[in-house]
């Protein structure tokens, strides 16, 4: 076979590196120039906050423990940072925040449950959590179907751990106290006369209360209206007993 018919061998196409690099380039330009754009851009901004649940915390006030406001860019903070912000509020047991986008925010708040009422000195009515907390009680047409705590001093301690003790009671059971006031004593300082909307008066103590509900409730289903001490020692009177056996108050 002659050199003349030898096949010509092609050599090999060179990769076009260098436009290679460019185009990675000039995408990376473009997709900078668009994020740009996008956060200078009203969708990436904040248009809306709502805030639902709440019965006696506002919009404002959980707007401004959310620290968020319309026109803050809607990235900017985490849904559980907001979450959290929210939960510092005295009255909030707990918040769950969801992002719409664009520019929706959506707090959900649950509140401590209201366990007690408190009628001030200058006549308002405060409704008391379970957290301890004291908010201004709403006054249309809300039913006061808890107990009304009066003779309280304002920063009670024995008051903030009754708030606590009262929300372990059943509903059912809390709703029929009508009014708790203290009246303390050398044995027991946190010593409290309660009054029952079923007619029964009990005289008792925060320390030991969780203990004696469950014997109180059982007297109040089965017995007529009367005096019942569940101290040291549990004692029942009738109201048509003879008054010298009911020495209740009289508890040291």
């Amino acid at each position: 076979m002659s050199s003349g018919n030898m096949p010509v061998l092609k050599e090999p196409a060179r990769k076009r590196k260098g436009n290679k690099k460019l185009l990675a380039i000039l995408l990376l330009l473009f997709a900078a120039l668009l994020a740009v754009l996008f956060f200078n851009s009203s969708i990436s901004k904040i248009s809306d906050i709502q805030a639902i649940g709440m019965e006696h915390t506002s919009k404002e006030q959980v707007q401004e423990a959310a620290a968020v406001s319309i026109g803050d860019a809607f990235f900017q903070t985490s849904s559980g940072e907001i979450a959290s912000r929210v939960e510092q509020l005295p009255q909030v047991e707990s918040a769950k925040v969801v992002k719409v986008f664009p520019g929706v925010i959506k707090i959900e708040v649950k509140e401590h449950p209201v366990v007690a009422f408190e009628l001030m000195p200058d006549g308002t009515v405060q409704a008391l959590l379970s957290s301890g907390a004291s908010v201004e009680a709403r006054t249309d047409g809300y039913l006061l179907d808890k107990p009304i705590l009066t003779g309280w001093n304002g920063e009670d301690s024995v008051k903030r751990e009754l708030t606590k003790q009262l929300a372990l009671i059943p509903q059912k059971q809390l709703s029929d106290l009508s009014e708790i006031a203290p009246i303390p004593s050398k044995a027991y300082p946190d010593r409290i006369r309660m009054y029952t909307r079923t007619k029964f008066e009990v005289i008792t103590a925060v320390s030991v209360l969780p203990d004696k509900i469950e014997a109180l409730n059982a007297v109040i289903e089965t017995q007529e209206p009367g005096k019942i001490t569940m101290l040291l020692a549990d004692t029942y009177v009738p109201f048509h007993a003879d008054d010298s056996e009911n020495d209740g108050d009289n508890e040291k």
